[in-house]
């Protein structure tokens, strides 16, 4: 369930990670058949917060709000030694009680104080991952991803990466249609693939050298044909190593990994969208048959495609009739 959500704003908060928080949980986009969302402001006590740069922003609810929310977003403000000990405790009651929590940033350390890291796998902006590792031993910290999902607790890079962990969360709970909507009114990709490793400096490609968009259109023309590294490389006119490694450069991801991700995305289309059988969108999709699709599906999205669709089927898309099993290790 995400109905209400609130975001928790500290002393020095960053107003774009804030924003985001704002964009994508807090306007009425009902005309659009879009969501409304129950959304609201807390700390650890209500009234004026300054903002990173100069300006306030009024806060209208103490910790007690967050006992109310199905989400709750710790937004970006600069590291400090300690954290408000009354909004630490509702910040895990929260989540005991089943809501879930995303940081954005640094508001990642706010989730390590309250011990929502321990055992889990977590991200942060790369700037400040080797301290979060220092100060949360308990937590393995991915620098190089945009987000990390170990529900209920979601972390994610610096800045824009919160716009993916929140469009990933809308798309996961509320279907892809939804997040594409949101995505669209805020002229944002609904998913990115790749991570946060291509933001930092690195060497860029060789000066006149063509872009990959070219590829990466065809590739989503052709996700029912199959692809090599080979056969891509030939269609962008080079050897097959110095494709892949100006692919990784552009994308931060390898050929297989966002051509599934492309794949994927059209399946939940089709599944939402359209009453085909899952042998048909498995093979519209590149996946050849159902059984991989299920494979693929579960990896990705902890789920099912049968059980997708019944969650998010729309107008033009009803759930298959026939049963679906998923086979122990796929």
């Amino acid at each position: 369930m995400l109905k209400n959500v609130v975001a928790v704003v500290l002393e020095d908060v960053h107003p774009f990670e804030l924003g985001v928080a704002c964009e994508v949980f807090g306007l009425d986009r009902s005309e659009e058949g879009l969501p409304v969302y129950e959304f609201g402001l807390a700390s650890d006590t209500p009234g004026p917060k300054r903002t990173h740069a100069g300006f306030s922003v009024d806060v209208p609810h103490g910790p007690e709000r967050l006992a109310a929310a199905d989400l709750v977003v710790l937004t970006a403000t600069g590291l400090r030694d300690t954290y408000p000990p009354a909004l630490v405790d509702a910040l895990r009651a929260a989540v005991d009680g089943g809501a879930r929590a995303l940081s954005i940033c640094s508001g990642s350390f706010l989730l390590g104080a309250a011990g929502l890291l321990d055992g889990r796998r977590s991200t942060t902006h790369w700037r400040h991952a080797a301290e979060m590792a220092r100060r949360f031993p308990l937590t393995t910290v991915e620098p190089d991803v945009l987000y990390v999902d170990e529900d209920p607790v979601i972390t994610s890079a610096g800045t824009a990466a919160g716009i993916d962990a929140c469009l990933h969360l809308v798309r996961r709970l509320q279907g892809a249609e939804v997040a594409r909507g949101i995505a669209r009114r805020m002229v944002v990709a609904p998913h990115r693939d790749g991570g946060q490793a291509q933001f930092i400096s690195r060497p860029l490609p060789e000066p006149g050298v063509d872009s990959l968009t070219g590829v990466l259109d065809q590739m989503r023309r052709d996700l029912d044909q199959d692809a090599t590294v080979d056969s891509l490389a030939a269609l962008a006119h080079m050897s097959p190593r110095t494709f892949a490694r100006r692919f990784r450069q552009e994308t931060g991801t390898t050929p297989h990994r966002w051509l599934t991700g492309q794949r994927i995305l059209l399946a939940q289309r089709l599944l939402e969208g359209t009453d085909e059988p899952v042998d048909t969108v498995a093979a519209r999709c590149g996946f050849g048959n159902a059984a991989t699709l299920r494979h693929h599906f579960a990896r990705r999205l902890g789920t099912t495609p049968q059980a997708y669709r019944r969650a998010f089927a729309g107008p033009g898309g009803t759930p298959d009739a026939r049963p679906e099993v998923l086979l122990p290790g796929v």
